[in-house]
């Protein structure tokens, strides 16, 4: 896909990643409306289902899909869509990977083993896409080239550091899975 800067683009990104990552909360820092928010409380239902032990103090979950826009400029304006974290959901990935054009992959590195489905499903939808090693407090900051290593991704596969309640630090991760976006079609 060319992007004309004469013409106005709109571009179908998902922000992806197992459960509890921070797909909402990213997008809640980089929308500039109101996001779309299908969040319900965790219930006793979940139980069997949830793993919470990486997310002890989470209460709610996406059901559905969260929903943001971010006007990058006068023609390039993204359309976010953030996927549910659970295996369960995913008929939900596939129709929200229809028309996308690339995924922010967010990942923590506390708990790489749950990206595997994730990166899966990506890679079968045939979705270019860019890594985003969210920041939790309190964990340990590991270095980008063992994140990449740990993933076993490819050298071309771009992987920045984030931290997804920060507009100032999850702009730049998407901004960079546009970049290669633009290299990959352009």
């Amino acid at each position: 896909m060319y992007l004309d800067p004469d013409v106005s683009q709109t571009v179908k990104i998902l922000i992806v990643g197992h459960f509890g990552v921070g797909k909402t909360t990213c997008i809640g820092s980089l929308s500039e409306i109101e996001p779309l928010r299908t969040e319900e409380e965790i219930t006793e239902a979940s139980e069997g289902f949830d793993d919470l032990s990486g997310t002890p103090h989470k209460k709610t979950t996406t059901v559905a899909m969260d929903f943001g826009r971010l006007t990058l400029s006068d023609s390039l304006v993204l359309y976010l869509f953030g996927t549910p974290g659970q295996e369960r959901f995913k008929e939900m990935w596939e129709e929200l990977s229809r028309g996308a054009l690339g995924a922010l992959v967010l990942v923590d590195p506390e708990r790489l083993h749950e990206s595997f489905p994730v990166l899966d499903l990506v890679e079968s939808f045939g979705l270019t896409y860019a890594i985003g090693v969210n920041h939790f407090e309190g964990n340990t900051d590991y270095p980008l080239d063992e994140v990449r290593e740990a993933l076993n991704l490819s050298a071309d596969t771009p992987v920045v550091k984030c931290d997804v309640r920060d507009e100032g630090s999850s702009a730049p991760a998407l901004i960079t899975l546009v970049q290669h976006l633009m290299t990959q079609l352009g």
